[in-house]
């Protein structure tokens, strides 16, 4: 006889409920509950601003530019988080579920764009924002079938993906750690690969290395944010800091719906739209791993509509940062873990973690002091959070059972997605259309790990 849905919830027991201080549903004091979202607003905003800063950089806008993106990357996780939280019908989670500009897109659309320069600053971001909002539909629909995707797209395919994510993203922070692509091209004190532009990002990296291995919890969650402090502050007395670039700043920062109009791409679409597709397998995982420390159900009817509804706000997420002119938005992981730290997982927390985001995103001297810190210091910085990325999807291919099929599938995708990453020419005598697919390592890995999966049969 089939289970009701309050029949389903008493059947499995919540998970560590009695662990917690508060519950999803419980209303904290407003001293606790700020407290709490300050130190959830430690735990991500630099992992906020990263993607939209990186972005940049490769892509070579100004200090201007820069800063909007990151004001409105901050305003559009406020808004994300609070959807996620409040939930609205059958948009959201109920949880308390962070969101924030996504690492997994910065490969793909640097990748697209990188040689499209001549195109001009404003025509690249109509054509970024109008191919992500044309692309984030692939992720609510997924919501609708995500009992029927999770066949496709296994933990062995996902750790594939997000392993590829890392790697490529590694490629990235080194180039950082240089100079970044100016310095390649510049002669000079500050040439790519100097002493000091090595050492300041060594700075940074061991700097947070050490703070990570001090037991105060405190020191741990803020170590990111400190070490990149210790290096803008090492940076400022080498006379690398030039705050006359902020002269053009303005006081306030005013969200402008498609400042930039939209545009469109389609080798640079066809990559977004596989990455939301493996994004909503990631954020399912997440929401999982977030009802268990909430001690909320993992399985049943109730857990399933929680799933559904936050793969779906994740897609619609995602559209609306790219109306407020912002990249796609995720649901962050590493709150978890703080989720469990404090005991804290009250859903009304996060309102007050989207109400710091958006108060940051009004003032554009947030934005502007991140958009002129020099390349090596956010190197330095970046170079473990992509580490670490690359090392989560090595720890969920360990998880599973690596038979000859999964070897197969490993070395077939690894090899076709980090031999395009390392020899990208290797492309350069197909056709524009498909060269500008595959040009990401992420997209010939995923798609290549995906179709593996799917036909490879070994019987034993």
């Amino acid at each position: 006889m089939e289970k009701t849905e309050n029949e389903v919830d008493k059947f499995i027991q919540p998970i560590r409920k009695t662990d917690l201080i508060y519950q999803i549903e419980d209303n904290p004091p407003f001293k606790e509950a700020v407290f709490a979202g300050l130190q959830h607003l430690l735990a991500i905003f630099i992992a906020i601003i990263t993607p939209p800063l990186i972005i940049s950089q490769a892509l070579n806008f100004t200090v201007e530019t820069t800063g909007f993106l990151v004001s409105m990357a901050l305003l559009a996780s406020g808004i994300s988080t609070f959807v996620q939280c409040r939930k609205f019908g059958p948009v959201g989670c109920g949880l308390l579920c962070i969101q924030g500009t996504s690492f997994s897109f910065i490969g793909a659309l640097t990748a697209s764009f990188a040689a499209k320069g001549d195109m001009g600053e404003a025509a690249i971001l109509a054509a970024i924002f109008g191919v992500c909002i044309a692309a984030s539909p692939v992720e609510m629909i997924v919501s609708r079938l995500l009992k029927y995707t999770k066949k496709i797209i296994t933990p062995l395919v996902s750790g594939i993906v997000v392993t590829m994510i890392g790697l490529s993203l590694i490629k990235v922070a080194i180039i950082s750690c240089g100079g970044g692509f100016n310095a390649m091209s510049v002669e000079g004190a500050r040439s790519f690969g100097s002493m000091q532009n090595l050492g300041l990002a060594a700075l940074v990296l061991v700097s947070i290395l050490v703070l990570n291995s001090i037991r105060n919890k405190y020191i741990r969650m803020s170590s990111i944010i400190i070490g990149i402090i210790i290096g803008y502050v090492t940076a400022y007395f080498m006379g690398w800091v030039d705050f006359s670039k902020m002269g053009a700043i303005g006081a306030i920062t005013i969200p402008q719906p498609f400042k930039y109009g939209l545009g469109f791409d389609l080798s640079a679409f066809i990559a977004v739209a596989l990455i939301y597709f493996i994004t909503s397998i990631e954020a399912y995982g997440d929401i999982t791993a977030n009802s268990m420390i909430g001690g909320e159900p993992i399985e049943g009817p109730k857990f399933m509509k929680r799933v559904q509804g936050g793969v779906l706000a994740d897609g619609i997420n995602s559209a609306l940062a790219g109306v407020l002119n912002s990249f796609p938005n995720s649901i962050f992981a590493q709150n978890n873990g703080l989720i469990q730290l404090t005991g804290v997982a009250s859903r009304r927390v996060g309102y007050y973690i989207a109400a710091f985001l958006v108060i940051l995103s009004a003032f554009p001297f947030v934005g502007g002091i991140f958009s002129i810190m020099p390349e090596p210091v956010l190197g330095g910085a970046t170079l473990l959070m992509f580490g670490t990325v690359a090392a989560s999807g090595v720890r969920i291919i360990a998880s599973q059972d690596i038979d000859r099929k999964a070897i197969l599938v490993l070395a077939v995708s690894f090899a076709c997605g980090l031999g395009v990453e390392l020899v990208p020419n290797i492309l350069s005598q197909m056709p524009a259309t498909i060269s500008g697919i595959f040009s990401s390592g992420i997209t010939t890995g995923g798609v290549v790990a995906i179709i593996a999966n799917v036909v490879i049969r070994i019987k034993e």
